[in-house]
């Protein structure tokens, strides 16, 4: 897993990249949860989906959001950081001209890009209570061929600690099914801001 430097759009962003050895593999992207709460590329579920990806044969990246680790800037509100997430996008495709698609994971939820996917959840979410994500999934799942697979995680925080097997076993499991479908990529998320 390299370290890699991207040009973003405030200097550089750091991150790690897994390239897959097939020549087509799809391409997947782990989002960190929120900057100014603490939120890094290292987070343990960012991680966990990092690796779930590998495991599929994905090339996988994984990112510093700007201000954060290594990467240049400061926090942008969120539209700095889809930028940030653009620009990482653009990387990935440069060197993965063949892919056929991209999957976005990790805790935040980019809302201009509705699609359907995975959402978990855990009960014991203090931060982002289950009933506000309960709404977004009504509300996505209202759009045109968008479908939602919504699971909560019982007796996970918002953090998901001691939970990051069970995050994996479900992430593994929704990439396993919908890869060998042949099906719209979906995204698979932890729900959360921060």
């Amino acid at each position: 897993m390299p370290d890699v430097i991207i040009n973003g759009p405030e200097g550089r962003i750091e991150a790690r990249y897994h390239h897959a050895r097939a020549p087509a593999a799809p391409m997947a992207i782990v989002l960190h949860p929120h900057p100014q709460h603490g939120g890094t590329m290292n987070n343990k579920v960012v991680y966990t989906l990092y690796q779930c990806f590998v495991r599929h044969g994905f090339s996988t990246l994984r990112f510093n959001f700007r201000g954060v680790g290594r990467s240049q800037g400061s926090f942008d509100r969120g539209e700095g950081e889809l930028s940030d997430a653009a620009s990482a996008l653009d990387w990935l495709q440069t060197y993965n001209p063949n892919a056929q698609f991209c999957w976005i994971a990790g805790f935040t939820f980019l809302a201009p890009c509705p699609s359907s996917g995975l959402i978990l959840q855990g009960d014991q979410d203090s931060v982002v209570p289950v009933e506000s994500v309960q709404r977004l999934v009504n509300k996505l799942s209202h759009q045109r061929d968008i479908k939602i697979d919504f699971r909560k995680i019982a007796g996970a925080d918002h953090y998901f600690a001691d939970c990051l097997e069970t995050i994996a076993t479900h992430v593994d499991g929704y990439i396993g099914e919908h890869a060998r479908s042949g099906r719209t990529p979906a995204v698979p998320q932890t729900r959360g801001g921060r």
